[in-house]
């Protein structure tokens, strides 16, 4: 396996860590010039890359690689790597093996606290979750016309180290807003990280929902961080009558029970099920500031 991630950001440094940790040559892109080191660090080949245009260097690169990992967010004019790899992505990838695209349970847009799972129809409420919707749609139609196994990874409310309740709670930005039947699925970094190479050594293709197993209401989660650091939690505040920006009120219009069965039938298993769980880990092992 010889993996490029696109967008090696918060989830994309770990899975190509991981894969690195694993003996992959791993390469991985960066906006900026200051995070090349960061990358570097942790076993991943760093290029430069702005979402224009492909330098040469990253053109030679992507000759070699057999899995490709997309992880940067489309814009209103859709995803930014695919008009760049053109209609016949073997032209630039030609050893590619397989793709795996992050999106989000976003897509499934609010069910009123209901079940869904990958069959569950998609109604995006959100423009950048309409946005992920047709990038999956554009990576599912360049898949197919090139015969790749492509797998789309739905992602639920990720954190882990250095971003988590500790850190708002340490910093004094933590709140306890309280919207009635509200709740939402998560998902450790660590686990999106295990996920995608679970897949990517198989070659899988599908979709699948890369969550935890406990949908709960996200003021339960910063009353547990608070207990684990034997500090009083934040006051629960009214969601109608907090303060908030138009994003963070967005987040809460959408209400549903995510499964992640269709993962765990192939016989992948969480590290971190449930926020319980994680968040004494995280807390015990002090990793939760790195």
């Amino acid at each position: 396996m010889r993996m490029m991630i696109f967008g090696a950001g918060y989830s994309g440094k770990a899975i190509g860590a991981l894969a690195a940790a694993k003996g992959h040559p791993v390469a991985g892109t960066t906006r900026s010039l200051e995070k090349k080191e960061t990358l570097a660090a942790l076993g991943i080949e760093p290029f430069q890359f702005g979402g224009v245009s492909l330098s040469e260097e990253l053109i030679e690169r992507m000759r070699t690689v057999t899995h490709l990992v997309q992880s940067i967010a489309p814009g209103a004019s859709g995803d930014p790597l695919i008009p760049l790899l053109g209609e016949d992505i073997r032209t630039r990838l030609p050893l590619l093996e397989w793709v795996g695209y992050l999106s989000t349970v976003g897509v499934y847009g609010d069910h009123g606290g209901a079940w869904v799972d990958e069959k569950t129809p998609c109604r995006p409420a959100s423009q950048r979750s309409v946005e992920r919707l047709h990038a999956e749609n554009a990576w599912q139609s360049l898949a197919a016309a090139n015969d790749l196994p492509l797998t789309i990874l739905r992602l639920s409310g990720i954190y882990g180290p250095g971003r988590n309740p500790f850190v708002n709670l340490t910093r004094g930005n933590a709140r306890r807003l309280v919207k009635k039947d509200q709740v939402f699925n998560r998902i450790r970094v660590e686990d999106i990280a295990a996920a995608a190479m679970f897949l990517a050594e198989k070659r899988t293709a599908g979709i699948f929902n890369v969550t935890d197993n406990e949908p709960c209401p996200p003021q339960d989660v910063v009353a547990e961080a608070a207990r684990l650091m034997g500090i009083e939690p934040p006051p629960e505040q009214d969601f109608e009558t907090a303060e908030l920006t138009p994003m963070a009120r967005s987040f809460y219009g959408e209400n549903k029970r995510v499964s992640n069965a269709t993962i765990t039938s192939l016989g992948f298993r969480f590290q971190y099920p449930d926020y319980r769980v994680s968040l004494a880990e995280l807390w015990a092992s002090g990793r939760w500031n790195k």
